[in-house]
């Protein structure tokens, strides 16, 4: 009989416990994860629920690095411009420096070393 696996937990609960603690539809999930590439055929149903656990910790840092730069602005409302500072702040999210600064955003890339210094030291 096949035992549970680590990521068992991430398939049951929720609020009406048929859906999952993800708060991410997972039938869009699979179908850009069948829209990758030609050889995507099959998917496990496991495998859209880890992605989208994945996105919401994406989602989680990206927005805690932003909150940090709109704070240091002396704001409590987060901006656009508060999240392509984080982007570009971040080593890590260098993947989409090309999405934030083709954004057409002029005050992009505002941020100074000092901030940078400061978001990294939160991490």
């Amino acid at each position: 009989m096949r035992q549970a696996g680590a990521y068992s937990g991430l398939l049951c609960g929720g609020i009406s416990g048929r859906t999952g603690p993800h708060s991410l539809p997972l039938a869009r999930i699979k179908k850009i994860m069948k829209k990758s590439g030609e050889d995507v055929k099959m998917i496990s149903g496991e495998a859209p629920i880890v992605f989208s656990k994945a996105c919401e910790l994406f989602i989680e840092e990206l927005t805690r690095r932003s909150w940090i730069i709109a704070i240091q602005g002396k704001r409590r409302t987060l901006h656009k411009e508060d999240v392509a500072s984080a982007v570009i702040a971040t080593d890590l999210f260098d993947f989409l420096i090309t999405l934030v600064s083709n954004s057409g955003n002029h005050g992009v890339g505002a941020t100074t070393v000092m901030e940078m210094e400061t978001i990294d030291d939160y991490s």
